[in-house]
């Protein structure tokens, strides 16, 4: 046995909780003679020393009747796949290269989704997880693309869900990060979600196949624990089955006491026996009901009004499940806050011990991924980029954080850099940059190619429509609104009858529907100029965070749709203002003056720079919508079976609206949130903290 790496360190202090600790990987050599690994923690393989990959599709893939049950799926119907072990992510390739096949070979597959869940405590590093699956790319070359995909999109190791989304293929990995039980207790079934018209439940998310992969109960007990077989009760219903290559009794007393009727089937390699399971009624019957599954009776159509970033997302994200959408805005698609010529994407970060529960950190990984993907349509289309990746140094002036906690996060995600090459990134000379945050995945998002990208999806119709009223009955919801048919400001009423309504409006969704809670409003003024050849010398040459913000950038086409500025040509941006209970969006110079003054404090060298003449400068202004506990509203108003909200995300919409919409779209259509149970109480906008605080100012 060999280690693959071997590496002298300090000791370090124990770790907090919910701090991922990385898989220590050795070597062993299979009946092949090929390399396999072998978990450094629990002494056992990863996979089956004869066939890793055969091993899986035996299994995991026949004995869970993956083939015949995805093949039988009905249109825009999905399947819900719970692993416990990602371990190399072996099955899930293997289910992922099935699924392709399917989907290839079926027409009525164009429209299903494939949902794979699966946890990991002890997650394998990237640089040895690209060593062990390059060995797989080389075995089973079936498997190479997937794999590139896979390492592509591979999260850093943080506690929490990191959605990858593989939206070519309408498949959903999520990956939990931390201890098995308190995951699968993470998923919200919705239980505790539910309005108080019981009739109104949200529709509630089941599991259908379990891939009970941990290592051997002789080697790791704790994913063979009464608490991981309560949650598989939790989450399972009629017709949900499992499979695992034990046959160990702590695992048959388990699944026995816990619903599910057990029999032994032939094993792979030299294992004799292996065990499959089903949850069901008659437990003298082991065999699966095709039959069986949840009238889905999905929505149809959504009408969601406010076409700001909360909008676009909440669309494009329903759109993507196959629901027609409706947005409706009174002005145009990101006319207001949303608006700025470039919006910075990075986090607020806080120390890692609190990562699990911080929708910061997750919603900034989901949205990087996912505005890279927009970034490959874009390409395609031959349309400006949506996310420029620049990487942006935090000057920690304004944060919760130190470096020695910033040294607790993965570099790829956020590390504290070394004088020189701040400076050198920067372009700053004289200041103190030895206390710095460098988040090399952050970067500029260029809201009118988000916009542009996502207007352009088949299911996504977009109209102007101040709307004035919104009816609910028992089965579906009407919109009526003014649009404007004429220069002369002629104006026609337009009714649309939809399945569901998502309210997106910033601060004037309590107009809509006084349930939702009236959210502070933050005026925010940004303002840009067009530097001379000299000013570029001396300015910063990538986005800095300081008391507030600036990042040069380049005009593209479609930015002066909504702000002047000239396309091919560099821009300056800074600010913005802050200006508490204000509404208001016209454009102040004394804002120009204050971002002014607000750079030249926290950076006093630029004073040589720039000229204190900020006449000439153009800005914009937006309001941003806040609550007062600084949580977004995301999710069903009470008393409704058919109106939903996403608002309130402050100056974050670029960062959170990817992953709410997430959320949002899984608790509509009945499928597993990313966010965790505690999480979705939290962004509820029935939540009662801000009801309680709203009925106080009254």
């Amino acid at each position: 046995m060999t280690t693959l790496h071997k590496t002298t360190k300090s000791p370090k202090k124990p770790a907090p909780p919910d701090v991922i600790t990385p898989a220590k990987i050795d070597w062993q050599t299979d009946d092949a003679g090929n390399h396999v690994p072998v978990s450094g923690e629990f002494g056992d393989v990863y996979f089956s020393h004869a066939d890793g990959l055969a091993e899986s599709r035996h299994v995991f893939l026949s004995h869970n009747q993956l083939a015949e049950r995805l093949a039988n799926l009905a249109d825009k119907q999905f399947f819900t796949i719970a692993e416990l072990g990602f371990g190399t992510g072996l099955n899930f390739l293997a289910t992922w290269q099935l699924w392709r096949e399917l989907r290839a070979q079926q027409p009525n597959l164009a429209n299903t989704r494939l949902h794979f869940i699966t946890t990991e405590k002890y997650p394998i590093p990237l640089t040895d997880l690209t060593q062990i699956l390059s060995l797989w790319a080389h075995r089973a070359p079936e498997l190479a693309e997937l794999i590139n995909e896979l390492l592509a999109n591979y999260p850093p190791l943080i506690a929490g869900c990191h959605r990858l989304h593989f939206i070519d293929d309408n498949i959903i990995l999520d990956i939990w990060l931390g201890d098995a039980s308190d995951s699968l207790a993470s998923l919200a079934t919705f239980d505790n979600l539910t309005t108080v018209d019981t009739e109104a439940t949200i529709k509630r998310p089941y599991i259908d196949a379990w891939f009970l992969d941990g290592f051997a109960p002789s080697c790791n007990e704790t994913l063979w624990a009464e608490s991981i077989f309560t949650q598989m009760q939790r989450l399972s219903r009629t017709g949900t089955t499992a499979a695992t290559y034990s046959c160990a009794g702590i695992v048959k007393r388990g699944l026995q006491a816990h619903g599910f009727s057990i029999k032994k089937v032939k094993g792979f390699g030299r294992k004799r026996e292996m065990l499959t399971a089903v949850m069901a009624d008659n437990a003298d019957s082991l065999e699966l009901d095709n039959d069986i599954s949840v009238s889905l009776n999905l929505p149809s159509h959504t009408v969601v009004i406010g076409a700001g970033v909360a909008g676009l997302l909440t669309a494009w994200t329903l759109a993507n499940r196959g629901v027609t959408v409706t947005i409706v805005d009174k002005v145009a698609p990101i006319a207001g806050a949303s608006g700025n010529p470039r919006a910075l994407l990075a986090p607020n970060m806080t120390p890692i011990h609190h990562v699990y529960e911080h929708l910061h950190s997750i919603g900034y990984l989901y949205s990087g991924r996912l505005y890279c993907y927009f970034n490959q349509q874009a390409v395609i289309q031959q349309t400006p980029l949506i996310l420029e990746q620049t990487g942006a140094l935090d000057l920690l002036i304004k944060t919760n954080i130190g470096t020695e906690q910033i040294a607790d996060y993965p570099n790829e995600m956020a590390t504290t850099i070394k004088t020189e090459e701040a400076c050198q990134l920067s372009g700053l000379k004289a200041k103190d940059l030895a206390d710095n945050l460098y988040l090399p995945q952050s970067g500029l998002i260029n809201p009118q190619a988000l916009k542009t990208i996502i207007l352009k999806h088949s299911n996504i119709n977009y109209q102007q429509l101040c709307v004035t009223d919104i009816k609910e009955t028992a089965d579906k919801i009407t919109v009526t609104g003014e649009k404007e048919i004429s220069s002369d400001n002629d104006r026609s009423s337009i009714t649309i009858c939809a399945d569901n309504v998502v309210i997106c409006a910033a601060y004037e969704s309590h107009q809509l529907d006084n349930r939702i809670v009236k959210c502070r409003t933050i005026r925010g003024q940004l303002s840009w100029f067009t530097p001379t050849a000299e000013q570029i010398a001396g300015l910063p040459k990538l986005p800095l965070k300081y008391s507030g913000y600036c990042a040069p950038f380049i005009g593209q086409s479609g930015d002066a749709e909504v702000n002047m500025i000239n396309e091919g040509q560099q821009q300056f941006l800074l600010g913005a203002s802050f200006v508490d209970a204000d509404a208001s969006t016209d454009i102040r110079e004394e804002e120009n003056q204050q971002n002014y003054e607000k750079l030249l404090e926290d950076i006093p060298e630029l004073s040589h720079v720039l000229s204190d003449d900020t006449s000439t400068w153009q800005a914009r202004a937006g309001v941003r919508t806040q609550t007062i506990d600084y949580h977004p509203l995301v999710g069903r108003l009470t008393q409704s079976r058919h109106i939903w909200t996403l608002s309130a995300m402050g100056a974050k919409g670029y960062a959170l609206a990817p992953i709410c919409a997430e959320a949002l779209a899984d608790m509509m259509l009945g499928s597993f949130a990313p966010l965790s149970a505690v999480m979705l109480a939290r962004l509820s906008p029935n939540r009662s903290r801000l009801h309680k605080a709203q009925k106080a100012t009254i």
